[in-house]
Order: structure tokens, then sequence, then C-alpha cells
């Protein structure tokens, strides 16, 4: 027997108050009258007997709520021997089936040796099952019957998914909290070194369980594969479609390996890369010729390894008609339209035709046929177009508004209206010109913040960003490029202009992918992607789309989600490599192509050490403790506290019926 607070037992020290108060009693007599006192004898009257203590059934009732009490709050336990029969423990059997163990015969191998150890099961021992990829699917429950078991380890199937052990370690504990006996897990893996976790302590398992590894590979194997694929979710002119492919090899000697592009089944290209040993090569496809429509497409390599699964990596491409951009400037201004339609132009995933036109040309123009509108130096709009445009806007269209010279005539910012307080001419200040300082690298548009880098300003509007989200700022703090919400669509201000006068920023390389990212931002363009990764979640819905179906068709062809999930899922995990089939909330369809983490195709396996210390610290060690210790390794502390309390109630409930009646007898004396 133990305790875990000792220093509460003092308090049986107060059991010497009820005794002092049983002492305390007066001795008193009631008068009696008599005639004379001369036939009394005098006499000396003892007063032990007054000493002496009465009433020992309720003072032991006392004593005993006391010593109660004090033993209660040292909060004693014992140690209740656990179940040391064999039959009681659970035999835990991983099988990881995660992307890696396609290569070779791999899983076939790991299924092989779980049914060898759950062979030498004994009887009356209980058995479980579980697939370990990125997360850790629990496949039977624990269960004497070895068919059952068996026919669970048949049923395992690669997956796509990356594996991870700290998965692992988190369903181990979860299981060990619900089952409360001793585990032997037995994990039959290649022992990819991808898999564990980015600190080790998260593969740590819980106490009473002991591991014991099946490595199917010790070492590293030579791989080959397409690491990624940098391609436009959707072309415009196939001629101005570019593709690149990384080629990498993990483990290999100098090789040349043949590189395809395939587009609906058909090889469209080839070419041969020479990759260094254990090295990268890129190989890139100039043009990407699809029919309109959705196309689905694969780079993939001649396969020379054991490992043909990651040959290839998948991509959707959508052809359509270009979208439209509408560019309105006023009609002495022809710098800023060249400048902007050639930054256009040369964007390699842009696919926008640009209609450029005077504001007094645009004016009985419908925006909303346009997928951006770019407004350039328009010192004045007639009201029937300004009315247009704010209503495209608030609709949930997008405008790129350049201030420009003649904001330095306007009171407020058109369509949006934030109110212009002036501008600065740097030009003819002793500083020249001024540089951007801080700026939001988060913003699409300036994602790589050396976009602005270097650019010299001469002109800037000072335009009210109180209500505006500032991307940009110049060095004096001004305000340089801000972003305004205007009903459902978004304003990005730029308070220069787009021409070489009123900075040199059209001028510089960095200017067209500037042009590139906020035209695809603008008009949402940028939220595609023709590829994503097993294990990525896809956003179905916007928050202002709800009770709206969706639908999604798997590599397999089926609908995996159910009717209520269907109107009421916020995004969808992609767990299976192969081409999704989407119709979002919004109405808009989608083909994308899903791939397995690449960081599976590196084949290197844990180092000996490192396995060595993980089955130690949670194995060997526990092992050697229950050999060594054996009372303290099979028991395990049992409190007792509560049954100390209703010890605790019962006495007082005692104490308090046993003084009622003293006091009634008491009473009754008197």
């Amino acid at each position: 027997m133990g305790f875990l607070a000792p220093w509460f037992l003092a308090g049986g020290a107060t059991v010497g108050l009820p005794i002092y108060l049983h002492l305390l009693r007066r001795h008193t007599t009631d008068p009696q009258p008599v005639s004379s006192l001369m036939f009394f004898e005098q006499r000396t009257q003892s007063s032990i007997r007054h000493r002496r203590l009465r009433y020992l059934l309720l003072l032991s009732l006392r004593l005993a709520l006391l010593l109660l009490v004090a033993l209660a709050f040292a909060d004693p336990f014992i140690n209740s021997p656990t179940a040391s029969v064999r039959g009681e423990d659970l035999l835990l059997l991983a099988i990881d089936n995660s992307f890696s163990m396609r290569a070779g015969t791999r899983l076939d191998d790991a299924k092989r040796e779980a049914l060898s150890a759950l062979r030498a099961k004994s009887a009356g021992e209980r058995g479980q099952v579980i697939a370990l990829g990125s997360q850790g699917h629990v496949l039977t429950e624990p269960t004497e019957d070895p068919g059952a078991l068996g026919a669970a380890i048949e049923s395992v199937e690669a997956g796509d998914t990356r594996g991870s052990f700290g998965e692992l370690a988190r369903s181990v504990r979860a299981i060990a909290e619900n089952v409360r006996t001793p585990v032997k897990l037995h994990l039959f893996s290649d022992m990819q070194r991808s898999n564990v976790p980015s600190t080790f302590g998260e593969m740590a398992l819980p106490q009473g369980v002991t591991l014991v590894l099946h490595p199917v590979a010790k070492a590293a194997t030579p791989n080959w594969t397409v690491e990624s694929v940098t391609a436009p979710a959707r072309v415009g002119d196939p001629k101005k479609a570019r593709v690149e492919a990384v080629i990498a090899g993990f483990h290999t000697s100098a090789a040349t390996r043949r590189v395809s592009l395939v587009v609906n089944g058909k090889s469209l290209a080839a070419k041969n890369v020479d990759l260094p040993a254990n090295g990268r090569a890129t190989a890139v496809f100039e043009s990407l010729d699809v029919p309109y429509g959705f196309s689905k497409c694969e780079v993939k390599i001649d396969s020379a390894d054991s490992f043909p699964a990651d040959d290839a990596s998948i991509f959707a491409v959508e052809r359509s008609d270009p979208e439209r951009v509408l560019f309105v400037h006023e009609a002495n201004d022809s710098r800023s339209p060249l400048y902007f339609g050639a930054a256009l132009a040369a964007a390699a995933e842009s696919a926008f035709a640009l209609e450029s036109m005077s504001v007094a040309q645009a004016a009985t123009l419908d925006p909303r046929k346009y997928a951006l509108v770019v407004l350039s130096d328009a010192g004045s709009l007639p009201s029937s177009f300004e009315n247009e445009l704010q209503r495209y806007v608030r609709g949930g269209g997008s405008m790129f508004l350049a201030a420009g010279v003649s904001a330095a005539q306007r009171s407020r910012v058109p369509v949006v209206g934030n109110a212009i307080d002036g501008s600065l001419n740097y030009a003819r200040s002793g500083e020249r010109f001024l540089a951007a300082g801080q700026v939001d690298g988060s913003y699409p548009s300036v994602e790589n913040s050396s976009h602005l880098a270097g650019v010299k300003f001469y002109f800037a509007a000072l335009v009210d960003s109180a209500n505006s989200r500032v991307i940009a700022r110049l060095t004096d703090q001004t305000p340089l490029l801000m972003e305004t919400k205007l009903g459902e669509g978004r304003v990005l201000i730029f308070a220069s202009g787009l021409d070489n006068v009123t900075n040199d920023f059209p001028l510089r390389s960095t200017f067209v992918p500037f042009v590139d990212r906020t035209a695809l931002y603008l008009s949402g363009t940028a939220r595609r992607s023709g590829s994503r990764i097993v294990d990525s979640f896809l956003e179905l819905r916007t928050a202002k789309e709800q009770a709206v179906a969706v639908e999604v068709i798997d590599p397999e062809g089926r609908r995996p989600l159910s009717l209520k999930e269907a109107t009421s899922a916020q995004s969808y995990q992609f767990t299976r490599a192969g081409f999704y089939e989407l119709r979002l909330a919004n109405g808009r369809r989608d083909v994308i192509g899903v791939n397995p983490d690449r960081r599976e195709s590196d084949l290197d396996v844990i180092q000996d050490d490192v396995l060595a210390l993980w089955r130690g610290n949670w194995g060997e060690v526990r092992e050697r403790a229950a050999r060594d210790e054996p009372s303290e390794a099979k028991s395990q502390p049992y409190v007792m506290w509560w049954y100390i309390m209703i010890l605790v109630a019962a006495a007082a409930a005692a104490e308090s019926l046993v003084a009622s009646r003293h006091m009634a007898r008491q009473e009754e004396t008197r």
C-alpha cells in the first residue's frame, strides 16, 4: 500500500480534539432544600470520577471520522496486479500500405510475414490488424478468430498516400487506451526514411507496447521518377503553352532517360534527358497541342527500375478561347496599352485577349463580357459607364486601376470612390525618385517581392487607404498598391501609372510576371490548378454558396460524396491518385490530376541505429524491466479514495445519530 500525498496523514493529530472536548465537561448538581447542615459529615469529594470519559461510542465515531478524512486526503492506493496471462495480451499487426510499398514485391512480402506472425499466435490470444498510410486504418476489432485476421491481412492493398510512423504511434496510443492490456506491435514495412516525422518523439509508443519490426527492404533502392511538372491549367494558344518536367534520380548512377509528353493517351513529343548520378534534370516541351475542352495529360519516362508506379506525373489542361480583357485609357495615351499588352502577351501561361479602347469608345460597352477590366490614367468617365463598372464589380467582377497623372486633377478614385488627397511628384524633388519599401509577399501580384525591387517611381497619387488592404508602400510610407472590396468584387489600385513617365516599371523584366500574376488573380484563373497531391484538399464552395450541390467523380468512376455531403461539404480530400472530375458549387466544371507525394519515391531506409533506438526505447527496455522487476512491471496503482469517502459519509451519519440520542437523554433527565 502507498500514499500519493502522505503529508495529509499529519491531520490524524486532530483526534485529540474530541478527547479534549469530552474531558472538558463540567460536573453540575441540582441543589436540594434541607433544614440544617449540622447532620452532614464534612468530607473531600474526589474529582476522578468526573474526569472519566463518557459516551464512548460517540467518541469512537468522532475519532474514526477525523482519521478517515486525513486518510482520504493522503490518497492511498494499492498495487493491483494486472493480467499476466498471455491470452489477454493483444497482438497488433500493422501493415504499411503507403505508395512506396508498390515497389517490387514489398507489399506481398509484408503480407506474407504478417500471415506467418499470425500463425505463431497462441490459442486464446487476441489479434487486430491495421493498415498504415498517412493514417492508421483499423481493419478488425480485437478477436481470437485467426480466419478473420487472415482475411483482413489479405485484403490490404497498396495505396497512394505517404506513410507516417507518427500516425502509427498515434493510432497505437488510441488502441492501447481502449484495450488496457499489454500490446505486442508487429510492424511490416519497408522502413522508408521519409516516413519518419520531423521530431523523433512523435514516434514514441505508450507503456505496455512492445515493438517488433519486420523490414521488407534492407537498403536504399535506385529509383528514377518524374518529380514534378509545371504546366498551365488553361490554354488559349497551344503554341505558347510551355510544359516543364523535373526528372530525378534517387541513389542512381548517371543515366539517360527518355521523357514523353502524352495527351489523352497519345504521345505528342519525346526527348532524351541526361541525368547526373543521384541528381535532377529538366525536360522542356515548348508547346501543348490539346483539343478544346479538358484533356488528360502526363509526362512519363521509360521504366528502368523496380518502381514503375512513379514513372509518370499526370495533370489536366483545359483549352478554351482566350479570356477577354478590356483596357480603357485616355485617347492621347498610347504607351500604357502598349506596355501592358506586350507584358500580357509575353507571359507564358497567359490565356488572355486584350481589347484596348479609349474612354469614349468603351462608354457604350457592357463590362460583364470581360474577365477583367483595366482602367489606366482615366481623367474622367461618363457617369453611365462608371455606373456600369460599379455594377460589374459589385456583381463579382474585378478591376485593375492605375491612377496615373490624371489623379492630380481628381478628388476621388473612379468606381470605388477612395479619396485622393493630392499627388507627389518625386522627379521635381531632391530625391528625383522613390523605391518600393514594404511589400506584402503573400499577395499574388507580388508573391515574389523582387517584382518591385529596383523600380524607380517618379510620381504617385495620395490615395486614401483607410478601407483597403495595402500591399506595397513607397519608402516614404505612401501607399503604392492596395486592394479595395466593392460588393462581391475587388479593385486593385496602383497609385502610379502603367507608362514609362510616372515610373520605369514597364521597362523592367519584372513587369511581365507582375502583369501576368495580376491578370490571373483578378480574373479568377489563378485559383485553378491542373494537378494536386494525394491527401491535399480541394475547396468545393465559398461562404456564399451554401446548400448548392457539388459533384465529385473519383478515378474509379464512383461518387464518393453522399447526398448530404454534396450539399454541405466545404472541401474534399484526394485519397487516391488519378483524374477527378468535378462540378463545383459555382457551376464550374473541372478536371484535376492527382499524383502521389514524390517523397515516397526516395526508397532510402531508416538507419539501423535509429531503428534500434525506436525498438529499444519502447521494446527491449520494457521487456528487460519486466524480467528484472516483475512485481512492478505487472502491477498498477489502484486508488482507494472513493471508498474511504464512502466510509467518511457513513461515519458522519452515525456520529450525528448517536449525538442526537445522547442530547435527547440529557434533556429528559433535567
